[in-house]
């Protein structure tokens, strides 16, 4: 799934060729993704000049006078800003025409992202209760240890804990996490302030990596001009079980934690 980085791409690719220009049309070429493409698309969104392209965690907002639409790339989704004659592909679900010529276009074979609206004023229910973003001021150590203070789950699953903070997905918690040397099954309440400080650190120092090289590119996820993330080429544990950690040499181990996959280094991280 595009975590926060390639996210972050997408709103810096799109940005400078949809800000300040008019939805003429919007071309929907079925009537869901994950949920229901609501009315307001259709009928709020043309004609309104797009304000500004904003990420909140790995959502995407473009902004109107009328409201705002709520976008998600889900787990194999792309946008890219095309020619209209530009064929049309069999997982191509929607357009939105704009001012300039051109169109802005969703792809995807899985379709788990969304297309969703939000009126003005107004938090959508999937943004209410979010944490802070992770490159903000309000996030640091202080914040994570007040918030793992007698809890027991794993600190990995903890740190993606969306009301914890938003954004920081699998790919990047393990990185993180063996970047700090904390074990990710260590219980959340168990780490120390001193420890949580570093960890944050090296999220914010890993997450703006990553983004600055264009995200982490696995499986699907191309940016928007077609071009991979090369963040992936420096992933330091994240999908090399078995193979030498980097830094001591030991072999890297797997272990499922939520649900996911987790790698860390058995001799780096206590």
């Amino acid at each position: 799934m595009p975590e926060l980085p390639e996210v972050e791409t997408t709103r810096r690719g799109i940005a400078p060729h949809v800000e300040g220009h008019r939805v003429t049309r919007v071309l929907l070429r079925r009537p869901d993704l994950r949920w229901p493409i609501p009315r307001a698309i259709r009928t709020a969104l043309p004609g309104r000049r797009i304000d500004a392209v904003e990420r909140r965690a790995k959502y995407l907002l473009l902004h109107t006078g009328a409201g705002s639409a709520l976008l998600h790339l889900g787990m194999s989704g792309s946008l890219r800003v095309l020619a209209p004659q530009t064929p049309v592909g069999a997982h191509d679900h929607y357009d939105l025409a704009l001012d300039s010529g051109r169109v802005l276009r969703y792809t995807d074979p899985r379709r788990f992202g969304c297309l969703l609206w939000q009126p003005p004023g107004k938090v959508h229910p999937l943004l209410a209760g979010l944490g802070p973003e992770p490159l903000g001021d309000a996030f640091d150590g202080d914040h994570l240890w007040a918030l793992s203070r007698g809890r027991s789950a794993a600190v990995k699953t903890f740190l993606m804990d969306q009301a914890v903070v938003v954004g920081v997905g699998n790919i990047y918690a393990s990185e993180a996490l063996f970047a700090a040397g904390i074990h990710p099954k260590r219980a959340a309440g168990e780490v120390s302030r001193a420890r949580y400080a570093r960890l944050a650190d090296e999220v914010k120092r890993i997450l703006a990596h990553a983004i600055a090289r264009g995200g982490t590119t696995l499986r699907d996820f191309l940016a928007p001009d077609g071009a991979p993330g090369y963040f992936e080429q420096e992933l330091a544990v994240y999908g090399r079980a078995g193979e030498p950690c980097r830094a001591c040499g030991a072999a890297l181990r797997a272990v499922t934690l939520g649900q996911r996959s987790t790698f860390y280094c058995p001799r780096c991280q206590h």
